[in-house]
């Protein structure tokens, strides 16, 4: 490559990320403001629920204990999918791609964040057990992926993302919820077959 391609392509580069980046503070700020009471209720709960992935580990169990072998499978695949996400994520993603919080963060979020804002890891593996879920067991998928954009969403209204660290987090943890297969998918599964 050229020594003039190359500062072309390096210079589009600066200015779709400069693109990319007011795009990202003009919608945090709209996104961002207060709407209701209940959508702040909502929102901060959805926000809440997906912390250290509860409401993942929830959904996982209930699938465990009430489904056969299938419902058993699908909790299997979305707990892999989360764990390797989260691992990916809040690992080496995080510290390769450093982007401070906004700065409009919302009172109701009271633990200091001190991770890289890109990609959001809420949003991450939330897509990655919703996808996981949904690719062993596509009924599930009406529930769990509007669940999933409801905690993604709430990353920006609450101020602690940028759409940006959203999408990228939902675009990894699809990814990766599509793509699992463990040794917990071959595990020996009572009630049935496939």
């Amino acid at each position: 490559m050229s020594p003039g391609c190359a500062g072309a392509l390096s210079t589009g580069a600066s200015s779709l990320a400069a693109a990319v980046d007011a795009a990202d503070h003009r919608l945090a700020r709209r996104w961002g403001r207060r709407r209701g009471h209940v959508a702040d209720r909502v929102l901060v709960g959805a926000t809440r629920a997906a912390d250290y992935s509860a409401l993942w580990l929830v959904v996982a169990a209930s699938l465990w204990l009430s489904g056969g072998a299938r419902a058993r499978r699908a909790a299997a695949r979305g707990l892999a999918a989360l764990l390797a996400t989260s691992a990916v994520v809040n690992g080496p993603v995080k510290l390769a791609f450093p982007r401070r919080r906004p700065v409009m963060r919302r009172r109701e979020v009271r633990r200091a964040l001190r991770s890289s804002s890109f990609p959001s890891g809420h949003s991450a593996t939330s897509f990655a057990f919703a996808s996981g879920v949904a690719r062993e067991l596509p009924a599930a998928a009406p529930l769990l992926l509007p669940l999933a954009a409801l905690v993604a969403f709430s990353r920006v209204y609450l101020g602690v993302h940028y759409p940006s660290d959203v999408l990228a987090g939902a675009g990894i943890g699809t990814a990766v919820g599509l793509a699992t297969r463990t040794a917990a998918m071959r595990l020996p599964m009572r009630g049935g077959t496939r």
